[in-house]
Parts: structure tokens; sequence; C-alpha cells
């Protein structure tokens, strides 16, 4: 009787693939929802445009984004929120979250970062070294990090992506 549990194993991998999706399909439509915030016609908000964009290349349906897009209109719960964060060697970390509860999201983005060894800076202290265009953060000085430090990094990053409220992270490391 192989392969009697060949269903077992897909159920279990689709599983943790929609629950992966659905949560980045939260994350998406929070920061439509912000973006759309300032003005909901895509042609002439930028940080809306982008953020459909960037939904559509993760296959978010049509109908959410126009949910999205209406929710921003009708509640005033949702606010973004954007932290400037040190990592590991000093690396820089912009972190962009949408929220509902803002003490909540601070409490918990703090605890991943000094869980990471890494700590929340003082607003405006990391701007300088990123270059904003369309509604996303370019560095202007990439850093070169060690294979070690990359690896605390990385490490930084996927505990951060796991908070529900939590939706871009951009880092002065290096991109190789």
């Amino acid at each position: 009787m192989s392969g009697h549990s060949k269903w077992k194993k897909i159920k279990h991998k689709k599983g943790k693939a929609d629950q992966d999706r659905g949560k980045l399909f939260s994350k998406l439509a929070n920061m439509i929802t912000i973006a759309a915030r300032e003005n909901s016609d895509p042609d002439f908000n930028p940080t809306l445009r982008s953020a459909i964009d960037r939904a559509k290349k993760q296959n978010l349906p049509l109908l959410n984004i126009e949910r999205a897009v209406n929710r921003a209109a009708e509640s005033d719960d949702l606010e973004g929120v954007l932290f400037e964060a040190y990592g590991p060697d000093g690396v820089g970390l912009i972190i962009e979250a949408a929220t509902d509860n803002t003490n909540r999201t601070v409490a918990e983005v703090r605890k991943v970062l000094k869980d990471h060894n890494a700590k929340i800076g003082d607003p405006g202290s990391l701007m300088w070294a990123f270059e904003p265009r369309d509604g996303e953060y370019f560095p202007k000085f990439p850093m070169d990090v060690s294979g070690e430090t990359r690896g605390k990094i990385e490490s930084l990053i996927e505990g951060l992506e796991d908070l529900d409220d939590v939706g871009n992270i951009y880092t002065q490391m290096k991109i190789e």
C-alpha cells in the first residue's frame, strides 16, 4: 500500500503555502489601504500605484485590491508606521508597517530587534542614508558585510517578516 498518504503530504504543503500566501495578501492589502488614504486615484498617487503594482506581481486578486482602496475611504483605523533601526554591525534598516494598534506594533518590532541584537533608532537618524523612489527606499551607500553578518541580518529580516503588521523592509546591506 505504498503511496497511501500522498494526499496527507500534499494537504500539509498546500496548507502551509496557503497560509503564507494569505499573510502576504493581508500585508499587501494593508499597504494599499494606507497609500490610498492620500488619494484613491493611482494616476495621481505614485505610492498607491507602486503598492498596486507590487500586489499585482504577487497575484493579489483585483477584487481584493479594489476592496483595500475602498476601505481607505471608509475607515480611519489603519495607520502607517515607519521604523528606523540599526541591525548587526550597524547596518541600517527601514521597516514599514501598517497597524490598527501602534503600541502593539512598536512592542513587537522592538522585541524582534532585541532578539536579533538590533535596536530602533531615533526618527530621522537613518533617513539620510536612504533615497525614497516610487514609494520604496534605496540605500545611498550600500554596505559590504561579512557572511556571518549577512546571515544575522537575513535572520532579523525573516523575524520581522513574520510579524503581521510589518510590510516592507529595506536594508543598507549590499545585495549580491
